[in-house]
């Protein structure tokens, strides 16, 4: 599918506009070019959290986060860092340095550049929160794919954190997310698709 398509079949259903994200270097340039080429993108570049601990063992970490500190500076069509943050599911406990480093390097460039930071959070809650209360969480704050509890969620929400709900929230397994949703004011709720990865059921694996 073209952009040109994915775009249309948006608006089709009313979705006027789309945040391209970028989770690596290419992805990130992707989304910023995508982004400067047609107005309903706007984009968000980051380092992913996997990337960060891969990153650092070739020896290039710090100069692709300071590619990444360029493209945020880039125009007003780039509109948050992210995805970035902690994830424990796939990163073993040796590269949890690299990904806190760059999880503070990302926090930094929002502040800097007055971007909304978008926090990628997998089985690493008590870190994220330890990490943003040291550094001071921006003024736009949102938990993508939000995968925590009520009382997680009670803790984002009192940093004055936006709690962004997918898919995941409709799977026979996630009453906790449910749970979280409930205890969410509707003022602090978002939605995204993540699709193809994160669709509602009974619509899984399709875009």
């Amino acid at each position: 599918m073209t952009v040109d398509e994915a775009l249309d079949r948006a608006a089709a259903v009313n979705i006027t506009r789309i945040v391209q994200v970028g989770c690596d270097l290419p992805g990130a340039r992707w989304a910023v070019e995508t982004a400067k080429a047609y107005d309903s993108v706007v984009a968000a570049v980051a380092l992913h959290p996997n990337e960060a601990p891969r990153l650092a063992e070739g020896g290039t970490l710090e100069e692709a986060l300071a590619e990444i500190n360029v493209l945020a500076g880039s125009g007003n069509h780039i509109r948050a860092i992210g995805e970035t943050g902690l994830d424990y599911f796939r990163t073993a406990d040796e590269g949890r340095q690299a990904q806190h480093h760059s999880f503070r390097e990302h926090i930094r460039m929002a502040k800097r550049h007055d971007k909304t930071l978008m926090i990628h959070d997998r089985d690493a809650h008590a870190d994220v929160l330890e990490i943003l209360d040291d550094e001071g969480i921006p003024d736009r704050t949102v938990m993508h794919c939000f995968s925590g509890d009520a009382e997680f969620a009670r803790e984002c929400v009192e940093r004055g954190a936006f709690l962004s709900y997918d898919g995941t929230v409709t799977f026979k397994n996630a009453a906790n997310l449910r749970e979280a949703l409930v205890v969410t004011p509707r003022d602090r709720i978002l939605v995204e698709t993540d699709a193809p990865f994160l669709t509602p059921s009974p619509h899984r694996g399709q875009p």
